[in-house]
């Protein structure tokens, strides 16, 4: 598999900028962040290219999600807010050349109103696949579980393939996160087998504690091998909250890991 490190979650030992460098040495060419932006876009191309890693993926921004609120992606009244989010994320991707860019849905807090929010997002969807298409970005949106964050609109595997269907646009595919989707008790042996052709990128974490393999009660070897056998050829990133310093977490990594 071709594997990244998530950066927002991995290596928080050291500030944001210090991490391409610690996932090089620790055997990752490869990484992702959720949310770029608190450093300058010089100051990330920087580390990137002194660390010899590629960024593969980062996320629009998503306003007030990870504090609580609704975000940006959905809401109705909040297009323009959406509008330069995307913008503002875009200088960031051209820049560190991503390959994909991931949609947070975000939440819908008010029952009455998920018919708009979901008309909302699978505009804001499209016509973000149609702006990083120009770039050949790819665009990707994922399903969070409604335990760690509730109320968050797209929560299930079926949610990611109907959504795919009725966008139905060529620079769309899902974000496929083995945790989240496990917490919500899908069948993951059944879509990575059957929906490779439909994915664009995989996360994942041991559940339900969201630690490194081993931790919990995920069996996340074969989960790999289900990925390296099918037709999927993106990459697979560590998304985990490490128990302990990540340094020590990188075990199932077998071979690649290389002394710190």
């Amino acid at each position: 598999m071709k594997l990244c490190a998530n950066l927002s979650l991995m290596f928080t030992e050291v500030p944001l900028l210090e991490r391409f460098a610690k996932a090089r040495a620790c055997g990752f060419d490869a990484v992702e962040i959720q949310f770029p932006y608190e450093a300058s876009i010089d100051e990330l191309v920087k580390a990137k290219n002194v660390a010899q890693v590629e960024v593969v993926l980062i996320n629009v921004p998503a306003g007030d999600l990870m504090t609580g609120g609704e975000g940006l992606a959905s809401v109705p009244e909040l297009t323009e807010e959406y509008s330069q989010a995307l913008a503002q994320c875009i200088e960031y991707a051209t820049a560190l050349n991503v390959k994909a860019v991931n949609v947070l849905a975000g939440r819908c807090l008010t029952a009455e109103q998920e018919s708009k929010y979901w008309q909302t997002f699978e505009w804001n969807l499209s016509r973000t696949a149609d702006a990083l298409a120009e770039h050949k970005i790819l665009t990707t949106f994922e399903a969070i579980n409604t335990k760690d964050m509730p109320g968050f609109l797209v929560h299930r595997a079926e949610h990611l393939w109907s959504v795919m269907s009725r966008v139905n646009h060529p620079n769309v595919k899902a974000q496929y996160d083995l945790y989240h989707m496990a917490m919500m008790g899908e069948n993951l042996w059944h879509d990575l087998s059957t929906r490779s052709d439909q994915i664009g990128h995989i996360q994942f974490a041991d559940m339900p504690g969201r630690g490194e393999p081993g931790t919990g009660g995920l069996a996340l070897k074969q989960f790999f091998q289900i990925i390296e056998d099918s037709t999927y050829d993106g990459y697979v990133a560590a998304e985990y909250k490490p128990t302990q310093q990540t340094e020590k977490t990188l075990n199932w990594m077998g071979p690649r890991v290389m002394p710190s």
